[in-house]
C-alpha cells in the first residue's frame, strides 16, 4: 500500500509555465473490480495486466483472498498506480462461508462495487457471509439487488436493506430468474450478470427503456462476453474517470492558449479502444454544451464538467444527477456548495444543477471524504489561485498517485505546486502518494 503522507490540508498553485502533456493514467476502477470477479469465476489462472491499485481494489483483492481465492499482487512497469494481478479462478465454485454464529467477514470499505459485487458473489458459496464497510457504506442503496437476491432463493438479512448484511450462500441450485432495478444504482445489476452464468441466473434488467442508458451495465455485459473465461490475460484500460481531470485541465486557458484551441495540449496515453466506459465521451463534451446528463451523457466525469461549468463562458445546465446524492457524499449540495465558496452562482432545482459563468476566487474546500471531490477542485486550482484542498488522501479510493501526476514537470504531468496549507512548504516525492 501506498505511504499516507499527504498533509490533511494542502493549496494547489498553477504551474508557472504550462506545456503540452501526455499523461499515463492508472487502470479503470471498474474494470478492474468486475474482471477480478470475473477471474476468480474462471476456469485456470487469469493475470489482469494494467488493473488499479487503489483502495477500492485493494479492498477486493482483501475479500477474495478472505473468501479463499489466490491473488498475488506484482508491480507494474509503466504505472505506479497498477499492478499485475493474478486470480487463481475455481470455475464457478466459491469457498465455503461460515456458520450462521460465525459467518465469513468480509470488509468492503467505501467500496459500492465491491459491496454490490461480493453480495451476489457469495450467493455461489455454502454457508454463511457478513458483509460490512464504512459508516457511509451502510447509508449507501443496497435494496433493489438484496430483493433480486431473494427472488433468486437466497436468504439475505439486512435490516432496512443496508450493509451490515448476512448473507447465506447455496451453491448448485437449478436455474432461477430475477428482475433487478437500476434507478438507485448501476451496480446492482452489473452484481448480478458478473455471476449469472455460474449460479444459472437468468437476469431481467428493469428501471430504463433502453439499455444503452444504463452504459456500466452495458460495460459488465460487453466485458463479461469478452473475458478469457477459460485463464489467460486481460488488459485493463486506463481509467476514463480519473482522465477526465487531465482532459479537462487541457481546456483551462493557460494550456487551450498553447495550441489557441486547435488541439488539446493535454493528451492521455494509450486511450481506451472499446466504448465500454461512458467517460471516454468526455472529451465530446468540451467546450461544455448548454446541457449534459449524468443518465445519457456521462457518468463521474460529469462532476468535473460541474467543476469547470463557471468558466464556460454561458449557462450551463446538468440534468439526472439523483444518484450523484447517494455515492461517497452527497455529490449534488457538495458540489454546490463548494463551487458557491469559490464565488461561483450555481442554482439547485430537484436533481439540476445550472452552473453561470462567475469570477471566481480561491477557497479551503471541503471534500467530504469523496476522492472525486478532492480531484474536481484540484483541478479547478490549475486555474484559480488559492485553491485548498482538505483530507486530500481521500484519493487514495481511485487514484493515489494524482497529486504525484499534477506535479510532474511536462510532459508527464502538469507541472503544478502543491504546497502544504500553512506553512507553504513545497511537496514532493511520496510526500504526494495518498495511502
Amino acid at each position: 500500500a501506498f505511504p499516507r503522507m499527504l498533509p490533511s490540508l494542502i493549496e494547489i498553485e498553477p504551474p508557472a509555465r504550462p506545456a503540452p502533456a501526455e499523461i499515463t493514467i492508472p487502470g479503470s476502477k471498474s474494470l478492474t473490480n468486475r474482471a477480478l470477479v470475473l477471474a476468480a469465476l474462471a476456469r485456470g489462472t487469469t493475470r489482469l495486466r494494467g488493473a488499479l491499485w487503489s483502495e477500492d481494489t485493494e479492498v477486493m483483492v482483501d475479500a477474495l483472498r478472505r473468501l479463499g481465492f489466490a491473488v498475488t499482487v506484482d508491480a507494474d512497469p509503466d504505472e505506479e498506480a497498477n499492478r499485475l494481478l493474478t486470480v487463481v479462478g475455481q470455475g464457478g465454485r466459491v469457498p465455503p462461508g461460515g456458520r450462521a454464529d460465525a459467518p465469513r467477514e468480509l470488509f468492503v470499505g467505501n467500496a459500492g462495487t465491491a459491496a454490490r459485487f461480493l453480495s451476489a458473489l457469495v450467493c455461489l458459496g455454502a454457508g454463511w457471509y457478513r458483509l460490512h464497510g464504512v459508516p457511509r457504506m451502510h447509508e449507501r442503496p443496497q435494496g433493489a439487488l438484496f430483493a433480486a437476491l431473494r427472488q433468486l432463493g437466497y436468504r439475505v438479512e439486512a435490516p432496512g436493506d443496508l450493509l451490515p448484511a448476512r448473507i447465506e450462500g447455496q451453491p448448485d441450485r437449478p436455474p432461477r430468474s430475477a428482475a433487478v432495478g437500476i434507478d438507485a444504482s448501476s451496480q446492482f445489476a452489473s452484481a448480478l450478470l458478473l455471476a449469472a452464468a455460474a449460479g444459472n441466473w437468468r437476469i431481467t434488467v428493469a428501471g430504463t427503456a433502453d439499455e444503452d442508458e444504463a452504459p456500466y451495465v452495458a460495460m459488465t455485459r460487453q466485458l463479461a462476453a469478452t473475458f478469457p473465461a477459460g485463464g489467460g490475460e486481460f488488459q485493463v484500460e486506463p481509467d476514463a474517470s480519473s482522465a477526465s481531470y487531465f482532459i479537462g485541465a487541457g481546456h483551462l486557458p493557460a494550456w487551450q492558449h498553447l495550441t489557441n484551441g486547435a488541439r488539446p495540449a493535454v493528451g492521455i496515453r494509450n486511450w481506451p479502444s472499446t466504448d465500454w466506459q461512458v467517460d471516454a465521451r468526455f472529451p465530446l463534451y468540451l467546450p461544455l454544451p448548454p446541457e449534459v446528463s449524468r443518465r445519457t451523457d456521462l457518468g463521474d466525469a460529469i462532476m468535473t464538467a460541474i467543476v469547470l461549468a463557471p468558466l464556460a463562458g454561458r449557462p450551463v445546465a446538468f440534468h439526472d444527477l439523483g444518484r450523484l446524492r447517494v455515492q461517497e457524499c452527497e455529490r449534488v449540495a457538495a458540489l454546490r456548495t463548494e463551487l458557491t465558496r469559490c464565488g461561483a452562482r450555481v442554482e439547485e432545482t430537484g436533481d439540476s444543477l445550472l452552473v453561470h459563468p462567475s469570477s471566481l476566487h480561491g477557497a479551503e474546500i471541503e471534500t467530504y471524504q469523496d476522492h472525486r471531490m478532492a480531484m474536481c477542485f484540484a483541478t479547478l486550482g490549475l486555474h484559480v489561485p488559492g485553491v485548498k484542498i482538505r483530507n486530500p488522501a481521500c484519493v487514495r479510493k481511485t487514484f493515489p498517485n494524482f497529486f504525484r501526476k499534477l506535479t510532474l514537470p511536462a510532459p508527464h504531468g502538469l507541472g503544478a505546486v502543491v504546497r502544504e496549507a500553512g506553512t507553504g512548504r513545497r511537496l514532493s516525492g511520496d510526500e504526494l502518494l495518498a495511502g
